[in-house]
This record gives C-alpha cells, sequence and structure tokens, in this order.
C-alpha cells in the first residue's frame, strides 16, 4: 500500500483540551516564547542543549520498548508448563514465605490531533501505513518538530498525578533494533523528565482487603510510540501508523506487594487519564499498556529479587492474574533452591493457558546508549502556563470519591458511581437537581445500569433523552408519595427509551398514587371478602398469606395504592376479631 503524503506546515493540530482557550490566554498576556510550531500559549523554546558527555544519574526506569510480539513456539510454552507444575498446592505456604515487589510502567497514548513530532493524524483504525511521512518513518533530512498539543496534554496528566512539573526538560534518543522501528531509536527523556515525583491514591474493594493505599509515581516522561508489528501465516509485516504517537510514560515506584494491588493502580491511572481528558485509555486498543516489573524475595529481606517484566496483558483481570501466576513461579524455585533461573527478563503473559512465557532477554540501560536529542531544543515551560493547567484541572477520581463519602454512601457505591467519569457525572447532574443521594445511586447502579446494557446506549445517549434532572424528578414523585416505586419502575423505562416529564406522564396516564385512606380502607375490604378461604387461614395461624393479601390489593388499585398506608389498614383488618 502506497504511503499517504502529509502537507507541509505546522505539527500543532487545535488542542482538544478544555483548558485551550483559556491557557493561551493567560501566557499570551505573559508574552511566552512565539513559534509557528509551539502555541504562543505554552512555550519558551531553550536553546542550549545538554552536554552529551556528561555523566548523568540514571532514572528510575525499566522499559522494553520493542513493540513486536514474536511468535511463540512449542518450546516456550513447555518452558512455562514445567516451571508452574506443582505451584498451586504450594501458593499459600509462598504467599507467607515471601514477598513480591511489583512496579508498573504505563504506556498512555495521548488524544491530540496529530502525532508527536509531525503533522500526520494521530487516530486509530485507520488502513495500514495510510498515516505516515517522511518523518515517522525516519527517511534523511526529516526533522521532527514538537506539537505543543502534546506538551500540555503530558503536563495536565502530570500535574494530576500530583508531580513536580519541571520548568527545563530535554528529549534524548533510545536506542532500539526492531522492524516496527524504523528510526532505529525513540525520542524520549532520560535524565530529564518531564514530571517526577508523584503519587496515585486508590481506594481497594472489600474483596481485595479494602482500605486506602497509596502508590508512589518515580516520573513521568514523553515520548513517542513505535509502530506495529503484524505476524501471520504469510509472514511479518509492518504497519507505521502508530509510529510517532505521542505517549506519555508513567513509571510508578515498586510500591505494590499484591497483583490486586496492581491492577487496582492501573485501573486509578486509566481513570485519571479519562478524567483529566488527555486520553481514552483504551486496553485493547492499545491506548494504554501496562508493563509489569515482578520480583520475589524472603520476607523482611530489604533487598530486591531479580526483576522480570511481564508484557501482553489487555485487561486489569489479565494484570492480576499474570501478576498472581508470575508470583507463584518465582515462589517455587526459590523455595526449590532455583534461584538462579530467575533471570532479567521480558516475559509474555498467555491468555490461553493462563501462563507467562520466555519472550527475550531484558535489555540492560548500557543496551539503550542514550544521548542528547541534537535535532530537538531542550522544553522549557513558563510558570504562568503551568499554574494555568493547574487551576483548569477537573476534579480528579480521588477527590470525586472522598466527596461522595462525605454524603454518606457506602464505599461500595463510592467505588461504582465514580469509576466512569460519564456515569458520575451523570450522577452529579441528579444531584444537583435535588434528588437524595443514596435514592440516585441506588436508581442508577439498579435499573439504568440494566437499561444501560440491555439496550447498549452509552450514557451520553441517556443523557440526551433522559436528563438527569428527569431522573431527580421521578425520584421526587416517589419520595413526596404521588406514586409508588412499582409505578416509578415502570414509568422508567419509558422515560428512558422516549424521554420527556415524569410528572406530566404521571398525570397524563393517571398514575397517582392512591393515599386516602377511605378508599384504601374499601380496597381492602374488597380483597378480604373475595377471599374468605385465604382469610380464615390466615386467621387460623397461616400468617405467611399476608404477601398474598398485599399482592391482591396492590393488583386491585393497579399498583398506584400507597404501600405504608396500605399495609397498615391490611395488617389492622387481617388481625381484627372475626
Amino acid at each position: 500500500m502506497p504511503f499517504a503524503t502529509c502537507a507541509a506546515g505546522p505539527a500543532l493540530a487545535p488542542l482538544s483540551l478544555p483548558a485551550r482557550t483559556a491557557a493561551s490566554a493567560t501566557a499570551a498576556r505573559c508574552g511566552a516564547f512565539a513559534s509557528p510550531y509551539y502555541p504562543p500559549s505554552v512555550l519558551a523554546c531553550s536553546l542550549p542543549r545538554a552536554d552529551p558527555t556528561a555523566a548523568a544519574p540514571p532514572p528510575n526506569e525499566s522499559r522494553a520498548a520493542a513493540r513486536a510480539q514474536r511468535p511463540r513456539g512449542g518450546r516456550i510454552r513447555a518452558q512455562a508448563v514445567s516451571v508452574a507444575e506443582g505451584q498451586t498446592a504450594e501458593g499459600s505456604a509462598s504467599e507467607e514465605e515471601f514477598e513480591a515487589v511489583i512496579g508498573i510502567e504505563t504506556h498512555v497514548q495521548l488524544s491530540t490531533d496529530t502525532k508527536a513530532f509531525c503533522s500526520c493524524p494521530s487516530r486509530y483504525g485507520a488502513p495500514p501505513n495510510e498515516h505516515v511521512c517522511a518523518t515517522c518513518m525516519g527517511l534523511p533530512g526529516a526533522l521532527p518538530v514538537l506539537n505543543g498539543a502534546v506538551v500540555a496534554a503530558a503536563v495536565r496528566l502530570g500535574l494530576a498525578l500530583q508531580c513536580r512539573v519541571a520548568e527545563r526538560s530535554k528529549f534524548d534518543r533510545k536506542q532500539y533494533f526492531y522492524p516496527d522501528l524504523p528510526k532505529g531509536y525513540q525520542i524520549s527523556q532520560f535524565d530529564e523528565p518531564l514530571a517526577s515525583g508523584g503519587h496515585v491514591v486508590v481506594d481497594m474493594p472489600v474483596e481485595a482487603g479494602g482500605g486506602r493505599k497509596r502508590f508512589g509515581v518515580t516520573r513521568a516522561h514523553l515520548e513517542e510510540d513505535a509502530g506495529k508489528s503484524l505476524h501471520g501465516g504469510d509472514g511479518s509485516q509492518v504497519d507505521l501508523n502508530r509510529a510517532g504517537v505521542a505517549l506519555v510514560e508513567v513509571v510508578s515506584e515498586p510500591d505494590m506487594r499484591t497483583g490486586a494491588e496492581a491492577a487496582e493502580y492501573a485501573a486509578e491511572m486509566q481513570r485519571m487519564v479519562r478524567y483529566v481528558g488527555v486520553g481514552n485509555g483504551n486496553m485493547a486498543e492499545g491506548s494504554m499498556r501496562c508493563d509489569v516489573n515482578v520480583s520475589v524475595r524472603p520476607r523482611g529481606q530489604e533487598s530486591f529479587g531479580t526483576k522480570v517484566e511481564v508484557k501482553n496483558m489487555n485487561s486489569f483481570r489479565d494484570m492480576q492474574r499474570a501478576i498472581d501466576f508470575e508470583i507463584r513461579r518465582q515462589s517455587s524455585l526459590l523455595r526449590d533452591g532455583r534461584a538462579h533461573e530467575i533471570v532479567q527478563e521480558t516475559r509474555l503473559w498467555d491468555e490461553g493457558t493462563q501462563q507467562t512465557a520466555p519472550m527475550r532477554s531484558k535489555e540492560g540501560l548500557a543496551d539503550y546508549r542514550y544521548f542528547p536529542e541534537p535535532d530537538l531544543p531542550a522544553l522549557a515551560l513558563s510558570q504562568p502556563f503551568l499554574e494555568q493547567l493547574r487551576a483548569d484541572l477537573p476534579e480528579l477520581p480521588e477527590q470525586r470519591r472522598r466527596r461522595y463519602e462525605a454524603l454518606g454512601l457506602p464505599m461500595q457505591d463510592v467505588l461504582v458511581l465514580a469509576d466512569d467519569k460519564e456515569f458520575s457525572d451523570y450522577f452529579d447532574g441528579v444531584l444537583a437537581a435535588g434528588a437524595d443521594a443514596k435514592a440516585a445511586a441506588n436508581w442508577l447502579m439498579g435499573d439504568l445500569t440494566a437499561l444501560l446494557k440491555a439496550e447498549r446506549r452509552s450514557v451520553a445517549g441517556m443523557a440526551a433523552v433522559m436528563p438527569p434532572s428527569t431522573l431527580a424528578e421521578l425520584i421526587a414523585l416517589i419520595q413526596e408519595g404521588t406514586i409508588s416505586g412499582k409505578i416509578g419502575k415502570e414509568l422508567l423505562l419509558v422515560l428512558f427509551m422516549e424521554g420527556g416529564s415524569a410528572r406530566k406522564l404521571v398525570e397524563a396516564k393517571g398514575l397517582l398514587q392512591i393515599s386516602d385512606e377511605a378508599v384504601i380502607e374499601r380496597l381492602v375490604d374488597e380483597v378480604l371478602a373475595g377471599n374468605a378461604k385465604q382469610l380464615e387461614q390466615y386467621r387460623a395461624g397461616k400468617t405467611k398469606l399476608q404477601g398474598f393479601f398485599t399482592g391482591q390489593v396492590m393488583k386491585a388499585s393497579g399498583g398506584r395504592v400507597n404501600p405504608g398506608l396500605m399495609n397498615k389498614i391490611l395488617m389492622k383488618k387481617l388481625n381484627a376479631p372475626p
């Protein structure tokens, strides 16, 4: 397929972030550096480059950036099976004897209109090699030009992670030799990253022990993605559409000790990306990829064991299972005196066998041969620009959970409601319209979630037909006694499918709740008179028949009777002397 040609011009597309207008205005007032390729609101281009001969302390980075997944043969699978045999029965003993140390490198693809260093579109799903140019392909003479929207998005994520964002950082070349990396190196950041020293706070679910945990973030730096190798029966091919797409790599501290903790950290990272609006975090599309570093050591030992990197996990469930398997595998080898068999390597998670298998030996820091990128100046950010982006940050997931807790909601509800930003925003809209928090949570997590799944509708699609104020109105009608909960459920389906006003729908259908005691008493008398045999059995001690009479009265009223008043009158009549 012929390569598409990118038109010459600025690499910067309009910044698709809420903070764009305000940030531009603020920086313009501050006299930021002007350039046709950098947004005048953002960057001051610092011309001095770092001395390439100067020694730099290595960062806490442990990433192998090759994207090719090589075919795995029977020999590798056999290796994995032989190591795993007999581990399940000894798992509990291993957990007591050994401790896992886990760190995660999360690669977040930024949702900018164009790639990091050229004007090619940054879109998922295009035909192979359609969004490429001389820069993407690493052709001689092609020079990178930094996309300012990429910088703004990366800074927003760094601030959301509570990192210190550097006013000055620089780019470096990281050497790789893989077929899907056409330049033979990756533009990344080494010793002067964009952001460092942050943290993530997660609320562990009850089934994972509950409680609140804080995991450190070592650094977050900018880099470009590689292409994608496609392996099939006819051989291997390379798609370079992804080459040059902007990434932020977030490197955690080795603070996690279980697969469950690692999975919750990754899920919180995905929530953060979506709340801030810098990416979609879709793991199935590769928009967010997590490489997990696992080592095991005897409990109480301070030094780390040999680190193994695990890749190819497309869901949080896969991540937890892969880590748990790797902990069992390494613990078994340590217990059997085979520690020498744990080597620094990259392993792949195999969903079919539920095991990890060797992929390649892990590169060391010297293999990357970092040196400063000679074609890009150092990146300097103005303080007013950073403060504007900080001020424009939305409410973050952890802040929202604390707010929901303050409303008196149980943690189980809090975790469900705050998990998805659109769902959470809809809930906030219902609260803003005056609904009770617990009632709104119950309707959203119960009936509305079921309808969303059954109709395959998004929250945005639901809101377009049934805005949050409509649900708040429905809840108010039930709580004020105008309609019963049963009628409310019936009306919900109509409102979900057709929209409209809940109160007007009640009036149009004549569904107002019957709360007149005289009318309810007459209904109860009619039911008791028509079921004399059951009444006799009830008074003879078969009290379970109360539910039968309740159902009959509800049926006679068309479900419109006030349940509280009805039960009070019914019990009085049932227990009255014959």
